[in-house]
């Protein structure tokens, strides 16, 4: 790829803190009155006994990974700015180290820490509270037994006051038992409840990391209709892919693809297409727009 494109498309981000959506009227599938929401408070206009299964949900691939070069940067923005632009799943890789959690993309640490992301959460929610944020919490870059990464979680928990932010159930909740909350998705035995990530039971996962573009997106366009067409479990179609070259090279490949096909005749009509955690949303303007209007 020239250095001239990878510069033109840093410069690209989209502009999508002004986009507005409209709320279907009153009686229609959401349920709530018609009204002007923008990318921040887009859940508002869907109704409270939707289950988070039947959503559409844009995220973001190892949303904290922001340093360490080329080949292992998967985001240009920060945490609250994902939020801010429509983003609700967030992928969280947490270190054990000494008694806390560093959040980390292998052996690179991204100059957070596990409570700079809960904070970060907090605030977005405190402002818009009608919103949620799912996030999967995996451990990164250290090999502590199940109990001993469930006894950090659980001091961020309680020692250190955060299990207000969170909704912790086994089972998939409906949104409005949810708003103004954290949702942990729990990618590790010892943590506590959570869905767990990867039961085959509840998921049903598309992630081929390690597939060049030409041969992930073909598994992205089939996920997406299997999730339009055979609702039930929860999808994740990861749009990402860490193949052959840098993740931003492959995200300047495969999101147009993801956006123009969500663009097509066929695809705008499709529903319920789960979790779509991406690397760089913003350097493709209109797509995350595209995904939350597919709700």
């Amino acid at each position: 790829m020239p250095l001239t494109r990878r510069a033109f498309l840093g410069s690209a981000a989209a502009a999508t803190a002004s986009a507005t959506f409209f709320a279907p009227s009153a009686g229609a599938a959401v349920g709530r009155a018609r009204r002007a929401l923008g990318v921040q408070n887009w859940m508002a206009g869907i109704d409270d006994a939707a289950p988070l299964q039947r959503l559409t949900i844009p995220g973001t691939h190892d949303s904290g990974a922001r340093f360490g070069g080329w080949w292992v940067e998967c985001q240009n923005t920060t945490l609250i700015q994902q939020l801010a632009s429509g983003i609700r799943f967030l992928d969280i890789r947490c270190r054990a180290f000494e008694g806390s959690f560093t959040i980390h993309h292998g052996a690179f640490y991204q100059n957070l820490n596990f409570d700079d992301v809960l904070g970060a959460c907090r605030d977005f929610l405190r402002g818009q509270p009608t919103e949620t944020v799912l996030m999967r919490v995996k451990q990164e870059y250290s090999e502590v037994n199940d109990a001993a990464f469930r006894a950090v979680f659980d001091d961020y928990l309680d020692r250190r006051g955060w299990r207000s932010l969170f909704h912790i159930g086994d089972a998939w909740p409906r949104l409005g038992d949810v708003r103004g909350k954290v949702v942990l998705l729990a990618d590790n035995g010892g943590l506590p409840g959570g869905i767990r990530w990867g039961d085959g039971n509840v998921f049903d996962i598309q992630d081929d990391w390690n597939a060049a573009p030409g041969a992930k997106y073909p598994k992205i366009e089939a996920h997406f209709r299997k999730a339009a067409g055979q609702p039930g479990k929860q999808y994740i179609n990861f749009v990402s892919t860490a193949a052959g070259l840098p993740p931003r090279w492959n995200s300047d490949d495969l999101n147009p693809k993801a956006h123009t096909l969500l663009e097509s005749a066929e695809g705008r009509g499709w529903r319920g297409l789960g979790i779509v955690p991406m690397d760089y949303p913003n350097t493709r303007a209109g797509l995350v727009e595209s995904l939350i209007a597919h709700n």
